[in-house]
């Protein structure tokens, strides 16, 4: 089933609204927070960063929201490509100062959880960050746009620049990798 990113009522008009009244702006960014910021969470691996990277997005939008046009693309595409630039000049930044920012997943353990199944779970989350470290950057970055942002993948193509087949073809294939290289690690 294809994840949607459902437009605000009358989102065009409150984002015209909001270039000449900033205070508006706050109904675009509650709708719009839990996807960006669960897109960079996927994408950085540690909430502070996410926290960091999330705010300056919605900064920026805030800013050039004078240049969005409707017309050529959904608020919530030119939002994400926003974002997806903030990711990129960050991971740019973060090569040139590596740490494999992966590991912070391991820090989202359920406090629901025994510690058997939280030895299990963190072994796993191990395998599954050591599986997402060996695909393409191009991979991990429409995995996130898709599972992390909750983008359509005709959303996803306009951003990537593929084609919206092209990238249910990505999807499928990255997807069956990480399947088949985790299955022998299901309890």
């Amino acid at each position: 089933m294809e994840n949607t990113l459902a437009a605000l009522p009358n989102e065009i008009a409150l984002v015209t609204r909001a270039v000449v009244e900033p205070a508006t702006f706050a109904a675009i960014y509650d709708h719009y927070f839990p996807r960006i910021y669960n897109y960079m969470r996927y994408r950085v691996g540690d909430a502070a960063s996410a926290d960091d990277l999330t705010a300056q997005v919605f900064t920026c939008t805030l800013a050039k929201l004078h240049n969005f046009q409707s017309s050529r693309a959904p608020f919530a595409a030119w939002l994400f490509a926003i974002a997806r630039n903030a990711v990129t000049d960050y991971l740019r930044f973060q090569k040139r100062h590596p740490r494999l920012a992966l590991d912070t997943l391991r820090d989202h353990a359920s406090r629901e959880l025994t510690p058997d199944e939280s030895v299990i779970r963190n072994e796993t989350r191990d395998e599954l960050i050591a599986a997402l470290a060996r695909v393409s950057e191009r991979e991990r970055d429409i995995l996130a746009l898709k599972f992390a942002g909750g983008l359509t993948n005709r959303h996803i193509a306009k951003l990537v620049g593929e084609s919206e087949s092209n990238v249910g073809v990505i999807l499928f294939r990255t997807v069956r990798r990480l399947r088949s290289e985790l299955e022998g690690i299901k309890p």
